[in-house]
């Protein structure tokens, strides 16, 4: 199901940064060190803001990108 609050997401394995571009903001902020694990059960969360809310933000530091 398509979210009303996060527009993308991106996820890098290697360096397990998952990289969200929020649509009222239109801004990305990269996460880090979040396992693989979590990022499969985001992409297949039915509701991705509520997963993000409960198992992503204020669990993983983060920076927000300069990058658009």
């Amino acid at each position: 199901m398509p979210s009303t609050s996060i527009r993308k997401s991106e996820y890098d394995p290697e360096s397990e940064v998952l990289s969200v571009w929020f649509v009222a903001s239109g801004k990305r902020y990269d996460y880090e060190g979040v396992p693989v694990e979590v990022y499969a059960a985001f992409r297949s969360a039915f509701a991705k803001g509520r997963f993000f809310n409960d198992c992503i933000r204020d669990r993983y530091p983060y920076r927000r990108s300069t990058d658009v």
